[in-house]
């Protein structure tokens, strides 16, 4: 398969993941719309699902930033190289995680240095 085959069919997944997340976030913004009448002694079952809604939806729509930039990132013809290095990210790599913006080495690295330099946290008994 040729470079240009593979990006295309690339963009083709990354559309498809598009419209599927927007349907979703559609879906959840309208449920966030609704209106929640709790009592205090019904417990809170119906803010948790709020607040839980609330996360997916942030989660989501960070998805569909990552998405967005992928597919600019293809416009802009420099799609499948590693921000980080220049070098070409790893076909095997895109098809598993097609918004990749660093090939599976920096990835790696970038990670390392996260849990290097994030601060321990002290077990109290």
């Amino acid at each position: 398969m040729s470079e240009q085959d593979f990006i295309a069919e690339e963009k083709v997944k990354l559309l498809q993941e598009h419209r599927q997340l927007d349907s979703e976030l559609g879906h959840l913004r309208e449920f966030m719309q609704a209106e929640v009448d709790v009592e205090p002694d019904e417990g809170d079952s119906e803010v948790f699902e709020r607040e839980k809604n609330s996360a997916l939806i942030a989660v989501l729509e960070r998805r569909l930033v990552d998405i967005d930039n992928a597919l600019r990132s293809i416009e802009k013809g420099d799609y499948g190289k590693c921000q980080r290095c220049g070098k070409t990210i790893e076909h095997e790599r895109l098809e598993v995680k097609p918004d990749a913006t660093m090939c599976l080495t920096c990835q790696q690295e970038i990670e390392r240095l996260g849990r290097r330099n994030r601060p321990q946290r002290q077990i109290e008994w």
